[in-house]
């Protein structure tokens, strides 16, 4: 496709984000005389008494200091107090930042796209130090960080030489607290109950809770500081969803039309689980003095999540384990050459019980030193970040059967709709658990899953902070010189196997159910859930094994070491009136990427098809970067930044893991894995924005970017040299066709960003209390990929990119009365998604629109002192996740659920 479909009018706010944006800017401008008024009389009065900000206005200017005095163009979030970031998750609040979009998984925000780039071109650090990841790829599932534990984020948008692990696309890096910044001891606890409005389904109950406490205290004199959290959470898997079959193709069926789109099958679930995690935090400051600081940073979370999808599902594509009569369809509906309706006869439905379970750790240690001599200062980090993801996906199969095994054929009313369910109704019916059978189901008894990865990462840093020459020293401030070492390993099995019967087909034990699944959403009906692990132990033999010829390339090791140098010269200039601040430098980095696994020959002896195969690369990059600051009068700020970036491969296209094999009917080799040989995404980027800043209360900026993007990686299928794999085989050529990721053309991507934060007292006092903050972004790529791996076209955008995205929030706070109202938007865009063969696929996804609501209370006098009350709801309108294929009338999901009400309290002393 060459453009997203057209979208849906959304009606959350009559003032669109894009009018509301810039309505912000143009009354933030008018506001600057006004405002510069108001300074210049206070000048000449009486000293007037500070007042103390907090909650949401100490966390905007939190922020917007960040912004301001950053040499680099960077956003920011900051918590409103220690263990109070505004939303429910990290991922929440970055999603809110201006050029920033949030792709949701199973309801939840987990991945962060940064300027119209997939989750692929971003890196994310913990205090500076880049992170592993429990997925296959690098990028991190932000819900696996407890916000309450963070008291910040910035997103740098432009790098500069010194930061190390940047990506392409933008670098977060999150941070918890520094315990000597805090001017005494501080004890919070928040614990908040939820409740979400789809109710219970199955064993899953709608009730779920938080919790979080956090000591900061200071020792010695104030020479040593401590800082511990805590947090943990439980949270339901509530979801109403409707799928169907990939690929949408054209294929002749009875009753359907020549040359008509349709699909292979329709499912209808509802989803039943539970997410919990556990994280800690722990801080050690020490500072004996003005010149030595040390820091000792520990972080562990673990995730748990466990889950069964209940449903109904039912091939419509002529497989019904070849029973009589096949597959008939009538009154069929079509839009525009497209199925979208009709009744199939001849169809097996199947109730599946599909489950999931789920552990992710991760562990993090850095040890920082920073000393300062006479004219110079040393900094010396090491640090050590593991993460390990553990997973079990079971199938358990049941049809509508008898002891016989006679299979009960039906038909199914079929109604596909865009924005919506569709409808799936059988005529039989399929609530009673007595009558369907675990057995030889058409698509068997059952499959299972063990997946695990392992990512480890191990580095240390050392940076020089020297004063420049004093012939240079009017415009530079000082120089750093740092080298930086990163030793990363990442290992990936996936054991499998089918799930066979200890004995004959049965029916599930009524101890084994749960409470049955109303599919009423998509006219389904109801239909029986049960414990699945518990019947596949009792009943079932599963033995997952990875020595399968179809398995041996599941597996992988990929190992990285990448040594990074760099200088970087820090600017501190006056040009007449105006002031000029920034950097200008050079990385270095050289990277050694190896991959070992195994590849199956079958065309070798029995007992030694199973062969190793290594490969891997060595190439070294030189990334220049320039930052510039412009002040100008009245707290205006112009920014300019050029650097050359890149973005390494994702670790799953770095396996040296492949399928390969030889045609017995050409006698010519061939294969599809991965490529160990990849080079990384480059890029060059010009970056501009005008900042106008009201002290630290208010700002309105612009912002335009342009990125050059030298190469992108595509699946492509290409002629390969297999000479290290064709001895003792029957091959005549050692030349053939191998599908893998591969460096391609690339592109441009330009975007522009408006975005401000203003409290409203600013214009009158009858205002007092109110403010408002938001940012609309737009993004264009002239890079389109193909993907053979994926059913939705050709010509497909670059993932993550939506073409606008915005972020609005309103808010009144006031003598510790507090609320807001926060949207985030995006439109059309192409997200990555894990399917059942836990594989990367791409999917169209509907522009999402999500609004949020708080409101809360904090004592500040009297014996309640430091209490907070809290009321949120989040997802307020229920919006839906939708995915399709080449265009809308060819749908893929539709998913609900829930909005979420948390009833909670705050408690600082």
């Amino acid at each position: 496709m060459d453009k997203f479909a057209t979208e849906r009018r959304q009606r959350a706010f009559p003032l669109s984000p894009v009018a509301a944006g810039c309505a912000l800017f143009v009354t933030a401008m008018a506001a600057v005389p006004a405002f510069a008024q108001s300074s210049g009389q206070a000048a000449v009065q009486e000293p007037i008494t500070s007042v103390k900000v907090s909650g949401i206005r100490r966390g905007i200017e939190d922020a917007i200091s960040v912004k301001k005095d950053s040499t680099s163009i960077v956003e920011a979030i900051s918590a409103e107090d220690i263990g109070k970031l505004p939303d429910a998750s990290i991922a929440e609040s970055i999603a809110r930042l201006p050029g920033l979009a949030a792709q949701r998984v199973a309801g939840r925000a987990q991945v962060i796209s940064v300027r119209g780039l997939s989750p692929d071109f971003a890196t994310t650090l913990l205090n500076g130090r880049e992170q592993v990841s429990t997925g296959d790829n690098r990028s991190v599932e932000f819900d696996q960080y407890p916000s309450e534990l963070l008291s910040g984020v910035t997103v740098y948008k432009t790098p500069d030489a010194g930061l190390v692990g940047q990506g392409l696309s933008g670098t977060l890096d999150m941070q918890t607290v520094r315990p000597l910044s805090f001017g005494g001891r501080t004890v919070a606890m928040n614990v908040r109950g939820e409740k979400n409005s789809l109710g219970r389904i199955a064993n899953a109950s709608a009730r779920g809770n938080r919790f979080s406490a956090s000591y900061i205290d200071q020792f010695a004199n104030r020479t040593i500081g401590v800082a511990i959290g805590y947090a943990h959470f439980e949270s339901p898997i509530l979801q109403q969803e409707t799928g169907l079959y990939e690929p949408w193709k054209k294929e002749d069926r009875s009753g359907i039309p020549t040359g008509t789109f349709i699909t292979d099958g329709i499912k209808s679930l509802g989803r039943s689980g539970k997410n919990e995690r556990d994280g800690i935090m722990g801080v050690l400051q020490y500072r004996p003095n003005k010149q030595w600081t040390s820091m000792l940073d520990v972080y562990a979370s673990r995730f748990k999540r466990e889950e069964t999808a209940n449903q109904f599902e039912v091939h419509v594509g002529g497989f019904n384990g070849n029973n009589k009569p096949g597959l008939d369809f009538q009154n069929v509906v079509l839009d525009n050459g497209t199925f979208a309706g009709g009744s199939a006869s001849g169809v097996y439905p199947l109730v599946r019980g599909m489950y999931n379970k789920r552990k992710d750790d991760i562990k993090a240690v850095g040890w920082s030193n920073n000393i300062k001599f006479e004219k110079w200062s040393l900094f010396a980090d090491v640090n050590w970040s593991k993460a390990t993801r553990d997973e079990l996906n079971l199938e358990a199969n049941t049809q509508l059967t008898n002891a016989a095994l006679d299979p009960f054929l039906d038909t199914v009313n079929l109604t596909l709709r865009q924005g919506g369910f569709p409808t799936l109704t059988a005529n039989r019916n399929y609530s009673d658990a007595s009558k369907l059978y675990v057995g030889p189901t058409i698509y068997g008894s059952g499959y299972g899953k063990v997946p695990r990865v392992e990512d480890e990462l191990k580095g240390f840093k050392l940076v020089a902070s020297l004063p420049m020459f004093d012939a240079l020293e009017k415009v530079f401030s000082g120089v750093d010189v740092g080298v930086n070492y990163a030793d990363r390993s990442k290992a990936k099995r996936q054991p499998e196997g089918a799930m066979l019967l200890k004995d004959k087909p049965f029916i599930i034990p009524s101890e084994f159910l749960y409470n049955s699944v109303d599919l009423g959403f998509s006219g389904t009906g109801v239909i029986p859930a049960w414990n699945v692990p518990g019947v596949v132990s009792k009943y079932m033999i599963f033995a997952p094994n990875d020595t399968q010829s179809y398995l041996i390339s599941k597996g992988w090791d990929v190992s990285e070491k990448i040594t990074t140098a760099y200088a970087k010269a820090n600017i501190e200039a006056e040009i007449g009136d105006i002031s000029v601040r920034g950097n200008v430098g050079i990385q270095a980095q050289h990277t050694k990427q190896e991959s070992d696994a195994k590849f199956w020959d079958g065309t070798a002896p029995a007992g030694q098809q199973v062969k190793p195969v290594h490969d891997g690369k060595t190439y070294t990059d030189y990334l220049p970067s320039l930052n510039l600051s412009f002040g100008l009068a009245h707290d205006q700020t112009v920014r300019f930044a050029a650097a050359k970036q890149l973005a390494r491969p994702r670790v799953d296209q770095l396996r040296s893991a492949l399928d390969f094999n030889v045609a017995t009917n050409t006698f010519k080799p061939g294969g599809e894995g991965g490529n160990a040989q990849l080079d990384p995404w480059r890029a060059t980027a010009l970056d501009l924005s005008y900042e106008k800043y009201f002290g630290k209360k208010a700002y309105v900026a612009a912002a335009a970017y342009h990125k050059k993007l030298k190469t992108y990686i595509y699946t492509m299928t290409q002629n390969y040299d297999f000479s290290k794999f064709t001895p003792g085989t029957p091959a005549i050529t050692n030349f053939g066709d191998y599908k893998a990721p591969r460096n391609g053309q690339g592109g441009s991507l330009k975007g522009v960003e408006l975005s401000g934060s203003l409290p409203l007292n600013m214009l009158t006092p009858v205002l007092d209390g109110f403010g408002v903050s938001g940012s609309w972004s737009y993004a264009d790529s002239s890079i389109k990929i193909e993907d053979p791996d994926s059913s939705i076209g050709k010509n497909i955008p670059l993932p993550g990119l939506s073409k606008h995205s915005s972020n609005l929030t309103v808010y009144y706070e006031k003598n510790g009365f507090e609320t807001r109202v926060s949207q985030r938007k995006r439109s059309d865009f192409v997200g990555e998604i894990g399917n059942f063969a836990n594989n990367r696929t791409l999917r169209y996804v509907v522009g999402e629109n999500i609004i949020d609501f708080q409101v809360g209370y904090t004592f500040n006098t009297g014996s309640l002192k430091g209490l907070g009350l809290l009321l949120q709801v989040n997802n307020l309108r229920n919006a839906a996740y939708e995915t399709y294929a080449g265009s809308r009338n060819q749908p893929l999901e539709y998913q609900k659920y829930g909005r979420t009400v948390l009833l909670g309290a705050n408690y600082k002393f």
